[in-house]
């Protein structure tokens, strides 16, 4: 009763039994995994897979983080992926366990050998350390992971194989289990770091495999064998210059892959392709027909059934064209001036010789006394003043040497020899160089149009890509800024007008103008001089129509007609019955389109206010204005209606209407807009003064504006212009591949191309380019030339030994093109075809240079033993599987496939293996 009384009295220590632990977390959570990706119950049967499959095939996987206590782990589940896979699911649950068994296993029996895997499955799991993790060292961590998968896989009932990564990650070792009705697979694996010798043999191995299946059945079942040797070419002796050697003796020798001025260079500075592989492969064997022991092997490359290839290539190979467009593109980034530049080395020689300057401009002025005028440029006088003034000055402070210049100047300005032309042109027709681009360019769909670019004629054109040679060859960001402080001075000297009789004060706008053409025949604005700043030269009066004096006592200066171009519709003037001409107009100014975006920016921002919107079209009316004096000019006497009906029909009204006498009479007036108060077109007439076109004050002073194209071009640093002609450059760029890609005819390239012209149209159409696309983009360019040069050197070496018949050519061009493309390829015929035969003698011929650098480096000749020299040298790597089926563990088990993948390298030795066992009765 005491006790009863006092609880306390005593104290009870419950143990719960049912609390999981730790192990048995962790084996739940790979069950709960499993289950989340339908691995549960899912067979590992499917159908037999292609050859190649496992490499060429698409992957998947998906990725899970589990623990083992505060372990981490990733498990991940890989999976080979097929285009048209059957839902099999149901048709195998009704079949038998045997056909099950089988079906799981199909993958490791089949005839088809995958060299790349190495158990020869396309679906598992795999449970790795996490990132931050150390290895799975210790043999009983090892297996109690082990003990862990496979009372995962037998609660779940998962017949996807499922591994642990164990040892350094470094080593790629796995070990694993995969368990079915009445089966289960181990896959074990060994690494060495090297190869014991009694078992770098097919007969070592032999025993190897023999002896862990440990089968007591006599005879043995035979052992098919499957077998892979690896050769590796490296040495390219006869290719080993991509690019031709240099000439020195030239202007632009010493430079690799120079070219003239107006070209980007092309191709890779060293060799595109570092490797080439071929696999020797025996892909059905059985034991006793084939010996390969450590003193005898009947493993000649030559005698093997099939060739394989496959080409390792650099990796980001030096690439002309890419380091020009390169390198061009980052003087974007720079931020210095012309100035800041060449600092003390010409700015400030400059001002030295001032005295010089003044003999310069005197070269400029002096007669030419034994040059004809009509063979004497601008440019040539400045080309000789401005030598004069160079003769002074050393060589080491200009960045440019004075040859190249001088080359660079005579490309971009071709007048300054003048009299070597002449020359030339008397001894030979001239021809022009120009056609061919001209051609060009019209195969290119007229490319420089969609990229904002300049056709490949124009000097702009041509100075991107003399800025491009001169920053990548001869001195950088300096060079850059000397050549376009001389490509300003001589471009300011080029623009000094020239008059003469034939020829005053041409401007394009107005050369372009074709009514002109027509009411002046054979005349044009050219003819028009500027005897003022603000208005054009009179003409005399040809061209010019008298009207007739009507009855009344008008002045008859009033009643002359000036610029006339040809009656309009049969009009006539309101006032009087004289035709309504149309009147020779000035053309509006030329914009660009920078221009144009500007002027609408300006005009936007005026807002809709009243006052806005008056300032605006006040801003607009400049050629208004302009046409309504031409039209005074050409119609005298008439009003703002006729002036309406010619130049804005729908503001003016026509309509009928009913006289007094019923009779129906036709009358028109002005538009409602245009009689609002303090119209625009009223003030605009009533200002306007009886003054024809050739007479006014012009809407566009090519003077004026050329003076402001010079300023802007003064103040330019060298990033900014160089900003300016990367569109010419990346229009270059994207021609030069076009015209190498038509030499190697590759359809993926030529695709690939147009794609990048595309891209690029929409890059460069921005006033604001965006520089991380545009580098981007270079980079594409620079993958498309180097897919180009791995062509071309894999061409030059097949064609080196390419055989005597002609219907070899095809299959061998088909060859090359599989090689770019696909990452093996089959060699048809093995060592006895046209390609296999130019392989066996790429062999051959290094096989010869290596044992001459040998012999070479040696002090003594080498005495006794055989001269011949090897075809192939010793395989790089040998790849053996073994195969067969066994009754494990006892005797009167079931025989099941049993497979080792053996991998024997330089440095390298790996046994993976998988033994089945029969779980039904033992």
């Amino acid at each position: 009763m005491a006790a009863d009384s006092d609880p306390e009295s005593e104290v009870f220590e419950i143990t719960d039994f049912t609390t999981a632990s730790e192990w048995e977390r962790f084996v739940s959570r790979v069950e709960e995994v499993l289950n989340d990706w339908k691995l549960i119950g899912n067979s590992a049967g499917r159908s037999t897979l292609g050859k190649g499959i496992y490499t060429s095939g698409t992957w998947g996987e998906k990725n899970q983080d589990i623990s083992f206590a505060d372990f981490k782990f990733n498990i991940t589940h890989y999976f080979l992926k097929q285009e048209s896979e059957k839902d099999d699911g149901q048709d195998m649950l009704e079949e038998d366990n045997e056909a099950v068994k089988r079906a799981m296993l199909n993958c490791m029996i089949c005839c088809i050998c995958a060299f790349g895997d190495r158990y020869g499955i396309r679906e598992f799991v795999v449970i790795s350390p996490g990132t931050n993790c150390e290895a799975i060292i210790s043999e009983s961590k090892c297996n109690l992971l082990l003990s862990s998968i496979s009372i995962s896989l037998a609660n779940s009932g998962c017949q996807v194989p499922m591994f642990v990564q164990i040892q350094q990650k470094w080593r790629r070792m796995y070990a694993g289990e995969c368990q079915g009705p009445g089966v289960r697979t181990d896959f074990e694996m060994v690494h060495l770091r090297k190869v014991p010798s009694q078992y770098n043999h097919l007969s070592g191995l032999l025993d190897i495999f023999k002896s862990k299946i440990g089968c007591s059945l006599s005879p043995l079942p035979p052992v098919i064998i499957a077998i892979r040797f690896t050769y590796i070419l490296q040495d390219w002796q006869q290719h080993s210059w991509p690019q031709q050697p240099p000439d020195f003796d030239t202007l632009l020798g010493g430079e690799v892959g120079a070219v003239e001025f107006g070209k980007l260079p092309f191709g890779a500075c060293e060799e595109p392709i570092s490797e080439l592989h071929l696999a020797t492969t025996w892909p059905h064997l059985t034991e006793g027909i084939v010996v390969d022991n450590d003193v005898y092997s009947d493993l000649d490359p030559l005698q093997a059934p099939h060739w394989s290839v496959r080409v390792r290539t650099a990796e980001n190979p030096q690439c002309l064209l890419g380091d020009f467009l390169t390198e061009f593109f980052k003087l974007c980034c720079r931020k210095e001036s012309t100035e800041e530049i060449l600092g003390r080395g010409l700015a400030e020689e400059e001002g030295k010789e001032n005295s010089d300057i003044s003999s310069a401009l005197s070269k400029l002025t002096e007669p030419a006394a034994t040059v004809p005028i009509s063979r004497l440029s601008v440019s040539s006088m400045v080309h000789s003043a401005r030598k004069h003034i160079r003769r002074r000055r050393h060589i080491d402070d200009s960045p440019l040497n004075t040859d190249i210049l001088n080359s660079v100047l005579l490309f971009l300005f071709p007048d300054a020899a003048v009299e070597k032309s002449s020359e030339n042109s008397k001894k030979k027709p001239a021809q022009s160089n120009t056609g061919g681009k001209a051609e060009q360019d019209k195969k290119s769909d007229n490319l420089y149009l969609q990229l904002k670019s300049a056709p490949s004629d124009s000097l702009t054109y041509r100075l991107a890509l003399c800025m491009c040679v001169v920053n990548y060859s001869y001195g950088g960001l300096r060079a850059v800024a000397h050549l376009w402080q001389e490509f300003y001075c001589r471009l300011t000297h080029s623009c000094i007008p020239r008059r003469s009789s034939s020829h005053q004060g041409a401007r394009p706008a107005q050369e372009s103008s074709t009514s002109t053409k027509e009411v002046y025949p054979g005349k044009s604005w050219d003819s028009w001089s500027d005897s003022e700043d603000e208005f054009f030269e009179c003409l005399s009066d040809q061209g010019d129509t008298e009207v007739p004096h009507a009855e009344g006592n008008e002045d008859r200066s009033k009643k002359k007609a000036e610029g006339r171009l040809h009656p309009y519709n049969n009009m006539t003037l309101l006032n009087s019955t004289e035709p309504l001409y149309v009147p020779v107009t000035q053309e509006p100014a030329p914009m660009t389109e920078d221009l144009l975006e500007e002027q609408s920016e300006v005009l936007a921002k005026l807002g809709t206010s009243a006052e806005g919107t008056h300032l605006r079209a006040r801003m607009q009316s400049a050629c208004l204005l302009s046409d309504m004096e031409s039209f005074k000019a050409a119609n005298p006497g008439c009003v703002l209606e006729d002036f309406v009906r010619w130049y804005s029909p729908r503001d003016y009204v026509v309509e009928e209407v009913v006289d007094e006498m019923d009779n129906k009479v036709v009358k028109g007036e002005l538009s409602a807009r245009m009689k609002i108060p303090g119209n625009m077109w009223v003030e605009a007439w009533e200002t306007a003064r009886v003054t024809p076109a050739r007479r006014q004050r012009r809407l566009f002073d090519d003077t004026k504006e050329a003076e402001k194209v010079l300023h802007y071009l003064a103040v330019q640093k060298p990033a900014d212009l160089t900003c300016g002609l990367l569109p010419c450059i990346l229009h270059a760029g994207i021609l030069k591949l076009k015209e190498e890609e038509l030499k190697e005819d590759i359809p993926s390239v030529k695709k690939t191309i147009q794609q990048a012209s595309s891209q690029a149209s929409k890059l460069l159409h921005p006033p604001n380019h965006d520089y991380k696309k545009l580098e981007d983009f270079i980079n594409q360019l620079m993958a498309i030339e180097t897919v180009i040069t791995r062509a071309r050197s894999l061409k030059a070496k097949f064609a080196l030994c390419e055989g005597e018949k002609e219907d070899d050519r095809e299959e061998l061009e088909k060859f090359v093109s599989s090689l770019l493309e696909e990452p093996e390829v089959v060699v048809n015929g093995a060592g006895q075809g046209p390609a296999g035969s130019i392989i066996r003698r790429l062999f051959v011929n290094a096989q010869k240079a290596s044992l001459l650098e040998e012999d070479t480096g040696r002090d003594r000749k080498p005495t006794g033993g055989s001269n011949k020299t090897p075809d192939f040298p010793p395989p790089a790597g040998r790849e053996i599987l073994l195969r067969t089926c066994v009754p494990r563990p006892a005797p009167y088990s079931k025989a099941l496939p049993q497979r080792l993948f053996c991998v024997l390298m330089r440095e390298e030795f790996r046994l993976a293996g998988a033994f089945s066992s029969d779980t039904s009765f033992f």
